[in-house]
């Protein structure tokens, strides 16, 4: 039977970029190319959602997606994060993203990475993240795949982590 981890609220918060528009430090392997800003950033508190699969020798856990909400700086709902991955607005508006690069500066946490648009869309409400051509996921606690194999293939895992996300649109 799967456990949760941890809980979330006992996750050491990561730095505050909620509704910053400066490009956060970062490892080369994911800056944005020249050309971009910042025109949005959000604190994400959520999970990672694991599954026990079959593999040779017993079990092993695989990403199935993520699973969080973004606050600004004032702890407002801005948006929801989940399989795809994909970003949505409370506007309505999408972005969908593809890893591009990614950096592992902590190892007791998931990797900081630099996602590049495959989509985005407008919602019935807005166009918020429309524009959106990077995403970078920062400052990470949590969230990896749980040591332990899973007792039985299908089980799941929610794994707590926090993150800051940078939105990124051409200049």
């Amino acid at each position: 039977m799967c456990v949760v981890l941890a809980a979330v609220a006992a996750l050491p918060p990561a730095q505050d970029a909620a509704a910053k528009t400066e490009s956060p430090d970062v490892p080369g392997d994911i800056q944005v190319e020249a050309g971009h800003k910042v025109f949005l950033s959000g604190h994400a508190i959520g999970a990672q959602i694991y599954r026990c699969n079959a593999a040779s020798g017993g079990f092993a856990w695989g990403l199935v997606a993520p699973r969080a909400n973004l606050y600004d700086d004032h702890g407002k709902l801005i948006m929801t994060h989940y399989g795809g991955p994909t970003w949505e607005a409370r506007d309505g508006s999408k972005v969908v993203g593809a890893r591009d690069g990614q950096a592992t500066v902590d190892a007791t946490a998931i990797p900081w990475l630099r996602l590049k648009a495959t989509s985005t869309s407008a919602g019935p409400d807005g166009d918020r993240l429309l524009r959106t051509a990077y995403i970078q996921r920062v400052n990470t606690t949590g969230g990896l795949a749980p040591l332990e194999p899973g007792d039985e293939p299908g089980e799941e895992a929610r794994v707590p982590y926090t993150a800051d996300y940078f939105f990124y649109r051409k200049k």
